[in-house]
């Protein structure tokens, strides 16, 4: 055999392997993409916009986000503790009424509070909270950014800045999903692929014109929910 040939078969050889490599990362990186969508959620289209459609820095942070606190174990609520947070959030949602935006403040303070007792980062740090709430909540997170963005807006005192009445009261009905899962008994929180593992009824609420009329406790979804007539402005 030729020194030539030889040196063809090398080549030849080499050019296969490489090719087979390159499909094989392709591949992983396709199946890599189909698993963080299905784990993710919306918010992976959301991530996916906020980098303009780049597939890959999107993919790049949301694995990033996996590796930092897919090892996170959620504690578990104590009933004392369940029933606080429960008493306390429909004490928010009752407040709205006569004063949203300070209701809304509460809701924030309430989940930043409830997912630190559950085990994720302290609410001081918003940021990494959030993050490690996406990956373990991925399709109500958004309803904490929603309420935490609202809560801020005009803190700065700058009127353009404030949210008007009907984003907080939507803010407050988005954040509702995140608290619901948070204080759901054991076994009975939303998988990542957000079906549930366990039906569960809504959070115990009380309806204030119900409570005023000696009548029972309301178990609606959401009893207290509000119109534009009802709410005042901020």
């Amino acid at each position: 055999m030729s020194t030539g040939l030889i040196i063809a078969l090398i080549v030849i050889a080499a050019a296969v392997v490489v090719v087979a490599a390159a499909l094989t990362l392709r591949a992983r990186g396709a199946h890599g993409g189909r698993d963080l969508k299905r784990r993710f959620g919306p918010e992976y289209d959301r991530t996916l916009a906020r980098h303009d459609g780049d597939t890959t820095a999107a993919e790049r942070e949301l694995a990033e986000r996996v590796e930092r606190h897919g090892s996170l174990r959620e504690r578990p609520l104590e009933p004392a503790q369940r029933e606080q947070f429960a008493a306390r959030w429909t004490a928010a949602q009752e407040r709205f009424v006569d004063a949203p935006r300070e209701a809304v403040t509460e809701a924030d303070r309430l989940l930043a509070e409830l997912a630190a007792v559950r085990g994720f980062p302290d609410g001081g740090r918003y940021e990494e909270q959030l993050a490690a709430l996406s990956v373990h909540h991925a399709h109500h997170v958004h309803g904490y950014r929603h309420v935490h963005r609202v809560a801020r807006a005009g803190v700065s005192g700058q009127d353009g800045d404030r949210a008007d009445t009907e984003e907080m009261r939507e803010a407050m009905v988005e954040a509702r999903a995140l608290f619901e899962e948070l204080t759901a008994p054991e076994g009975r929180t939303a998988g990542h692929d957000g079906g549930t593992a366990t039906e569960r009824p809504p959070a115990r609420t009380t309806d204030r014109t119900d409570r005023a009329h000696g009548r029972r406790e309301s178990r609606s979804p959401l009893p207290w929910a509000l119109n534009r007539r009802h709410a005042k402005g901020s």
